[in-house]
C-alpha cells in the first residue's frame, strides 16, 4: 500500500486559537488530546430499608454508579429505572455557557473525545478540538490527497461528518479534499490513512462505523462507500514519520460502493445526506435528498434491502437510529418521521417541530428521548413512548409540587458570533440578531453535559455558535 509523505504536519506544537480571539490569533502549543475518560457503568445501590439512604438527584445518581460498580452487583434493574428518570429530567436542568470560537464559520459536526474535549468540523474546512473548561482551541492538520484536486471548485463545503469507532480508538472525518475520507488515531489524533483512491467524486456528507475497522461514507455524488482500515496501520504506539518530521499515512480505496437508485420524481437529486448504522440488525440506513430512505444489509459488502418514499420530502438532512426501539428517525424541513423497516405501516406519528419552517438540523436518540436541534436556534425534547414533547415545569404553590405547565420545553441558544460584512448589511438589513441553526449536538451523559454548535442558517452568512449545556 502506497504511503504519503506530505500533506500533514507533525503536531508536536499545533496552532492554538484562544477562545475569545479571532481564528488568526495564535497562542501557545497545546498538549496532545488526553485519553478518553468515562465514568464506569456499574449498577447503583437502591434505596431500601436497613440500607443507608442514597440521594436521588441526577448528580448523585450518576456519581453513585461508581459505588455500585464496586459493591452493588445484581441491581441493574434499579440502575435502568434511575437512568430513565435521569434522561427524562435532565433537559429542564441544563444551563448554557457559550464558547467563543473566534471567526470560524459554522460548526457542522462534533463528537466528545473525553470529559473535557470536543472535536469539531466547520464549513471553512477546519478540524479542531475545543476544551470546554478553558475554551482553548487546537487546530488539527487535514490530510492531503496524493493526486491534485481542484480546491477552488469547492470553496464552501467544509467538514460535515465526524464519527468515532465503537472502541474510540479511531476517528473518521473529511480530508483537505472534502471528497476524501480521513482516519485519525485516538487519543493522539495522528493520521492513519486517507480514502482518496477510486472513492467519492463529490463531498462526503455523512459517516458511520460498522465496527472498529470498517466505516461507511455517504456522498453528494449519490454513492455509499465501505472502507476497511488495516489494524496494522494504527496498532503501533508511535506514528510513522519521515526524516523531515512529517507524518506518513496510507492511501486506501473502498472495498465496496453502492449507488443510490434514481427516483422517478427527482432523478438528479439522489445525494446521500445522512447515514445511521444498526449494530443489532447489522443494517445501514441512508437518507437521500430526493426524499427516500434506503436500507442495506451490511456485512463484508452492502446489499440493498429496500427504498421507502418519506412522508415529508423537503430538506431531509439528518438521520439517527434507536437501538432499544429498532427505530430510525429522519429530520426534514419541519417534521421528524419515524421508520421501522420491519413494519408495513408506521404506528408512531411524525412530530412537527413548529419552528417556522427552518428545519430539523440535528437529531439524537438516548433511550426513549429524542433531542431535536432546529434551524431557529432551539433544542426540543420528544418522548417517543408518550409520543409528546417534554414540557416545562410550572411554578410550585406552597401546598403542591411543580407539575407540567402545558408549555413545550424549549432551550434557546445564545447569539454566538456573526460577521457584519457587506452581505449581512445589504441583504439582511443589518439585522442585529440572527438565530443560529443547530447543525450538531452531542451528549456526555456520565458528566451530564450537552455540547451544541452551529451557525447562521443562510448559506451566505458567516458566523458560528457553540455552547456547553450542563
Amino acid at each position: 500500500m502506497a504511503l504519503q509523505q506530505t500533506g500533514s504536519r507533525k503536531r508536536k506544537a499545533p496552532a492554538i486559537e484562544a477562545g475569545a480571539a479571532s481564528s488568526s490569533s495564535q497562542g501557545s502549543a497545546a498538549a496532545a488530546a488526553a485519553a478518553a475518560a468515562a465514568a464506569s457503568e456499574g449498577p447503583l445501590l437502591r434505596k431500601k430499608q436497613r440500607r443507608r439512604a442514597t440521594r436521588r438527584s441526577l448528580v448523585h445518581y450518576l456519581k453513585g454508579r461508581e459505588v455500585g460498580a464496586r459493591g452493588g452487583a445484581g441491581l441493574r434493574g434499579s440502575e435502568g429505572e434511575l437512568r430513565g428518570y435521569a434522561v427524562q429530567k435532565l433537559p429542564e436542568l441544563l444551563r448554557e455557557r457559550e464558547l467563543a470560537l473566534g471567526t470560524l464559520n459554522k460548526v457542522f459536526a462534533s463528537q466528545w473525545l473525553n470529559a473535557r474535549q470536543v472535536v469539531c468540523g466547520t464549513k471553512c474546512n477546519t478540524l479542531f478540538v475545543v476544551d470546554v473548561h478553558s475554551g482553548q482551541i487546537t487546530r488539527i492538520p487535514l490530510m492531503r490527497d496524493r493526486g491534485p484536486w481542484l480546491a477552488q471548485a469547492q470553496p464552501t463545503c467544509g467538514i460535515h461528518a465526524i464519527e468515532l469507532n465503537p472502541s474510540k480508538t479511531l476517528l473518521a472525518t473529511g480530508g483537505e479534499n472534502p471528497n476524501s475520507l480521513a482516519v485519525y488515531h485516538l487519543p493522539t489524533l495522528d493520521p492513519v490513512c486517507l480514502g482518496d483512491r477510486h472513492g467519492h467524486k463529490d463531498w462526503i456528507f455523512s459517516i458511520a462505523w460498522m465496527s472498529d475497522t470498517v466505516a461507511v461514507s455517504g456522498s453528494r455524488d449519490g454513492t455509499v462507500a465501505l472502507w476497511r482500515v488495516d489494524p496494522d496501520m494504527f496498532n503501533g504506539s508511535i506514528a510513522w514519520h519521515n526524516d523531515a518530521g512529517l507524518p506518513v499515512y496510507a492511501h486506501i480505496r473502498p472495498r465496496d460502493m453502492e449507488t443510490i437508485p434514481r427516483s422517478s420524481t427527482s432523478p438528479s437529486n439522489r445525494k446521500v445526506r445522512a447515514l445511521a448504522f444498526s449494530g443489532k440488525n447489522q443494517e445501514l440506513g441512508a437518507v437521500s435528498l430526493d426524499g427516500y430512505f434506503h436500507l442495506w444489509k451490511a456485512r463484508s459488502a452492502l446489499s440493498r434491502l429496500l427504498s421507502i418514499r418519506l412522508p415529508y420530502c423537503r430538506e431531509n438532512v439528518c438521520l439517527t437510529f434507536c437501538d432499544e426501539l429498532s427505530l430510525y428517525a429522519v429530520g426534514s424541513q419541519s417534521h421528524v418521521s419515524f421508520l421501522d423497516p420491519r413494519q408495513g405501516h408506521q404506528n408512531i406519528r411524525p412530530l412537527c417541530s413548529r419552528e417556522g419552517g427552518t428545519g430539523v438540523r440535528s437529531l439524537s436518540f438516548y433511550q426513549h428521548i429524542i433531542t431535536v436541534g432546529t434551524g431557529h436556534g432551539s433544542l426540543l425534547f420528544y418522548d417517543i413512548r408518550a409520543q409528546r414533547f417534554l414540557e416545562e415545569r410550572a411554578s410550585a404553590s406552597p401546598d403542591s409540587s411543580p407539575g407540567p405547565s402545558g408549555r413545550k420545553l424549549k432551550l434557546t441558544c445564545g447569539r454566538g458570533w456573526l460577521n457584519h460584512d457587506d452581505l449581512w448589511v445589504n441583504y439582511f438589513g443589518g439585522m442585529g440578531e440572527f438565530p443560529n441553526a443547530l447543525y450538531t449536538h452531542c451528549y456526555n451523559w456520565p458528566e451530564m453535559k450537552l455540547f451544541v454548535a452551529g451557525g447562521p442558517l443562510p448559506s451566505g452568512l458567516h458566523g458560528n455558535y457553540a455552547g456547553l449545556w450542563s
